[in-house]
C-alpha cells in the first residue's frame, strides 16, 4: 500500500467513530454552536505566533478602511444584514445538490465532517465540479479511490502531509479553527482553512476564492485587479465582514455558488441576482444607459468615488475606462497576463518491444519542485542548437537510465507544442524502438518500464500524454496521428483492472521491487 493511502486510510477509521444520537436536523445549529466554543479553546492552545499575526492582520485591515472610499465599503449593519438575509434566502432554495454538502449537513461527528470539508476543497482547486463529483463520491465511499484524471497530483501530496500530521501528532483530531489549521497543517492555506473552519466547525470566518472575489467586486465595484495585495486585503476584509455568525458555513457556500452559477464571468444573470438591489456594479449600468442615449459616455461621475486624494486604487484603472458593452463585467478588471516564455525540448519514447511480458516503455520522474513536480515522463533533455549535438545528449540521457543502446536506431518523429500556465513547451519527438536487444531487466531509482495501458492510466501530464501519440502514430499497423480511445470514467468504471488502476495498487512493480511507485508521482 502507498504512503498515502496509508496515512489516508489510517485517518478515515480514526475519524469513523461512532455517530453520535443527535439527528441530522439538528446539525447546523450544533456546528454553530459548536464552532463558537471550539474557537476559544482552541485559540487558547496555540502557539503564541498564532495570536500575533491576528492582531497583524488586524491592524492591517483598520489601515486599509482608513485608506478606502466608503463607495467601495458597506456603510452599515442594515446593508450587511440585508446582504446576508437575502443571499442565504436565495441558497436555500437555489442550491445545487453536491455530495460534500450532503455530507456536511448530515455528519455529526466534528473530525469526520472536517475530513468531509478538507477532501472536498482539494479536489475542487483548479478543477470543475462536475468532474469532481465523481472522483469525491468513490473517494468518500473507500478512501484508497483513483486519483488519477484529477490533474495536479501535488494537491494528493498536500494531502498525504496534511493526513499524516492529523494522525501522528494531533491524535486524528482536525484542528477547530482557521488560524489553527493554517497553522498546523502543511498545505492548508488562508482560503481552505476558512473553508473547514466554517462548515465543519461554524467559525465566523469569510473566505475569498475566485467566484467570492468576483461577486465581492461587482457588488462594491472594485475595478482594481483582484489579485494585487492591496485589492485581496480588502476582499478578504469584506468577507470577513459579511459572513453570517448563525450560518457561516452556508453563507460562505451561498457566496461561491453565487459566483460560479450566477455572477459568472462572462454571461452574469443579473436578473437572477438575489443581491442585485445592493451591488454597484448593477447600478452603475443603469446609471450609463441614459448617459449613453444623450451621447455622454465617459463623463464624469463624482457621485460614484470620490477619494479624498489622489486616484483610488480599488476603481477601474485610469487607462481601461467603463465599457459599455461590458456592463457588470467590467469588474474585476484582470492585469493582462505576460506572454508564456517558450522554451524547447527534446524527448524519446524508449521501447523495448520483446521485453518479459510484453512490450515496455521506459518512464522517469521529474524533480519534487518546480514545473509537473513529481510527475513521470519519457526522457528529456534541453534543447541543443544542433541536430548532432541534441541526438549527442538525448542518446547519453537515454544510457543514464537504460545502459548502453544503439545510436543509429533514434529516429526523429516529429514536435508537439504545449502550453502550460506561464511556459509554451516545444517537445521535438524521437522514438527508439529495441528489437533484438537483451531486455533490460534492472532500472535505477526514478525510473519504471510499463505497458502501453500502463502509461495511459499513470500519472503522467498532458503534454507527454501527445508526445506518445505521436509516437504510436508512428508504429506499424497503426495511422499516423491516430489517437488511442478516451479512458472510461470514473462512472462507469465497475471494478479496478490493469487499466484502471486505484491507488494502492497504481503500478505494481513487475521488475524491481524496489522500484519507486507511479502513484507516489507526487508525493
Amino acid at each position: 500500500m502507498t504512503p498515502l493511502v496509508s496515512r489516508l486510510s489510517r485517518l478515515w477509521v480514526i475519524m469513523r467513530k461512532p455517530r453520535a444520537a443527535a439527528g441530522s436536523g439538528h446539525r447546523k445549529q450544533a456546528a454553530s454552536q459548536e464552532g463558537r466554543q471550539k474557537h476559544a479553546k482552541s485559540s487558547s492552545q496555540a502557539k503564541p505566533s498564532a495570536p500575533n499575526a491576528g492582531l497583524a492582520r488586524q491592524l492591517e485591515e483598520v489601515v486599509l478602511q482608513a485608506s478606502v472610499s466608503p463607495y467601495h465599503l458597506f456603510r452599515d449593519i442594515a446593508e450587511v444584514t440585508a446582504f446576508q438575509g437575502s443571499l442565504l434566502s436565495w441558497y436555500d432554495q437555489e442550491k445545487r445538490d453536491l455530495p460534500w454538502r450532503r455530507q456536511a449537513e448530515d455528519e455529526v461527528d466534528p473530525d469526520r465532517r472536517a475530513y468531509a470539508v478538507w477532501v472536498s476543497e482539494v479536489m475542487l482547486q483548479q478543477t470543475q465540479v462536475a468532474t469532481v463529483i465523481n472522483y469525491y463520491t468513490r473517494w468518500m465511499q473507500e478512501v484508497n479511490q483513483l486519483w488519477a484524471g484529477l490533474g495536479y497530483y501535488s494537491r494528493g501530496r498536500r494531502l498525504q502531509e496534511g493526513a499524516r500530521k492529523v494522525v501522528e501528532e494531533l491524535g486524528g483530531h482536525m484542528p477547530r479553527t482557521a488560524e489553527t489549521l493554517q497553522q498546523l497543517l502543511p498545505g492548508v492555506g488562508r482560503y481552505t482553512a476558512g473553508a473547514i473552519a466554517s462548515i465543519a466547525f461554524g467559525q465566523a470566518t469569510g473566505v475569498v476564492d475566485g467566484n467570492v472575489a468576483r461577486v465581492l467586486c461587482r457588488v462594491r465595484a472594485i475595478g482594481a485587479d483582484p489579485s494585487s495585495n492591496l485589492v485581496s486585503q480588502q476582499l478578504w476584509s469584506l468577507a470577513q465582514q459579511l459572513v453570517d455568525p448563525a450560518r457561516p458555513g452556508d453563507f460562505n457556500q451561498a457566496a461561491m455558488e453565487l459566483g460560479a452559477t450566477v455572477c459568472t464571468p462572462q454571461r452574469p444573470l443579473c436578473s437572477q441576482c438575489p443581491v442585485q438591489s445592493l451591488c454597484r456594479a448593477r447600478q452603475r449600468v443603469e446609471r450609463e444607459r441614459p448617459l449613453a442615449s444623450q451621447s455622454l459616455l465617459g463623463s464624469p461621475d463624482v457621485e460614484e468615488c470620490a477619494p479624498s486624494t489622489g486616484q483610488c486604487q480599488l476603481c477601474l484603472p485610469p487607462l481601461e475606462p467603463w465599457d459599455q458593452t461590458l456592463g457588470v463585467v467590467n469588474f474585476p478588471r484582470k492585469a493582462s497576463r505576460k506572454p508564456p516564455r517558450e522554451e524547447s525540448s527534446a524527448t524519446c519514447v524508449l521501447e523495448q518491444l520483446r521485453a518479459r511480458g510484453g512490450a515496455r516503455i521506459l518512464l522517469v520522474q521529474r524533480p519534487n519542485s518546480g514545473l509537473l513536480a513529481g510527475l513521470w515522463e519519457f526522457p528529456s533533455v534541453t534543447w541543443e542548437p544542433s541536430e548532432q549535438l541534441q541526438r549527442k545528449a538525448l542518446l547519453q540521457e537515454l544510457q543514464r537510465w537504460a545502459g548502453p543502446l544503439p545510436a543509429t536506431h533514434l529516429r526523429h518523429l516529429g514536435e508537439v507544442v504545449h502550453v502550460f500556465s506561464h511556459i509554451k513547451l516545444t517537445y521535438q519527438v524521437y522514438g527508439l524502438a529495441l528489437e533484438g536487444q537483451t531486455p533490460v531487466t534492472t532500472v535505477p531509482p526514478g525510473a519504471r518500464w510499463l505497458t502501453r495501458e500502463e502509461f495511459h492510466t499513470a500519472a503522467v501530464s498532458t503534454a507527454m500524454k501527445k508526445v506518445f501519440r505521436v509516437y504510436e502514430g508512428q508504429q506499424p499497423g497503426t495511422c499516423k496521428g491516430s489517437k488511442r480511445p478516451q479512458v472510461s470514467s470514473p462512472s462507469s468504471r465497475k471494478k479496478p483492472s490493469m487499466g484502471q488502476q486505484v491507488l494502492d495498487d497504481f503500478f505494481r512493480p513487475h521488475i524491481s521491487a524496489d522500484a519507486p511507485s507511479l502513484n507516489n508521482a507526487a508525493q
